[in-house]
């Protein structure tokens, strides 16, 4: 049995023929350490367990994705895809835990503006519905959606908490609760939304992105691999949009009850600090 273990553990390492490379690539790593020690950043720890994380996080996917691949089954992927949606609207509800009910307000707009983007793409017939096609995609999405969303909550906690004065102010006067913290809204959205927009807008310009750059590497023309990437970009601006929009509008609502009151709110991290 012992050996029968040896041996399934030598047949997976020895798909990883480019262990070589990647412990040249992890030099870099180590010379940041060094740099780190001498300067007394104290990052040497963290530096230390990023790069052993991304390592097993990297290679423990890449064996799932191999299971999944060769099965082509449209229920495993799709129950990737919910996993990633799970643990993207955790990692979201933490970042913005001021806001009551985070983490239902972060599976819901991710989860939302997620399936919303891929069944466009998928009815529009822009890609098919295949786990080589649909989990590298759904990760980017899901990605991006998880940083706006979090973005988002986060961003409209620290305002309706420092403006609460201006706030129900303006409730006394008469207006509703939308109209009160428009300004918070529409804050929190562009604070999420305008580094998606600015990406766009210099792709090409300062850096080849990560699809194209791939694409490229791994043989394909380069005007195959701008086809795909203005694909990617396209959809990244849906998905963030979506998800901005989704995560603005429920946070504003979980802050006021309703009667159009402004609910009590904790010291934001921002006033605290």
């Amino acid at each position: 049995m012992l050996n029968d273990a040896f041996n399934t553990i030598d047949a997976a390492l020895g798909n990883l023929t480019d262990l070589p490379r990647i412990g040249l690539a992890l030099l870099l790593v180590i010379l940041a350490a060094g740099i780190s020690r001498w300067q007394r950043a104290d990052l040497e720890r963290d530096l230390a367990v990023a790069a052993a994380r991304a390592f097993v996080q990297l290679i423990a996917i890449g064996y799932v994705l191999e299971l999944i691949f060769n099965q082509d089954s449209p229920l495993w992927t799709t129950a990737l895809l919910a996993v990633m949606i799970g643990i993207a609207a955790r990692t979201a509800g933490r970042r913005g835990r001021q806001t009551p009910g985070a983490m239902r307000v972060a599976l819901l707009s991710i989860g939302i503006g997620s399936v919303l983007t891929l069944a466009v793409l998928i009815v529009a017939g822009v890609f098919d519905y295949t786990p080589q096609a649909i989990i590298p995609i759904g990760g980017m999405i899901i990605g991006n959606a998880m940083t706006v969303a979090a973005q988002v909550m986060d961003r409209m906690a620290v305002d309706l908490h420092d403006q609460r004065a201006l706030i129900e102010s303006r409730l006394a006067l008469g207006a509703t609760s939308r109209q009160a913290s428009h300004q918070q809204f529409r804050r929190a959205l562009r604070n999420a939304m305008i580094p998606h927009i600015d990406t766009t807008k210099t792709t090409g310009l300062i850096k080849l992105p990560g699809a194209m750059t791939g694409m490229i590497l791994a043989g394909a023309s380069p005007l195959a691999a701008v086809q795909l990437q203005l694909i990617v970009m396209y959809m990244l601006v849906g998905a963030v949009t979506f998800t901005g929009l989704i995560a603005a509008y429920l946070t504003y609502r979980a802050f006021f009850t309703g009667a159009h009151q402004l609910k009590a709110l904790a010291p934001s991290s921002g006033a605290s600090a």
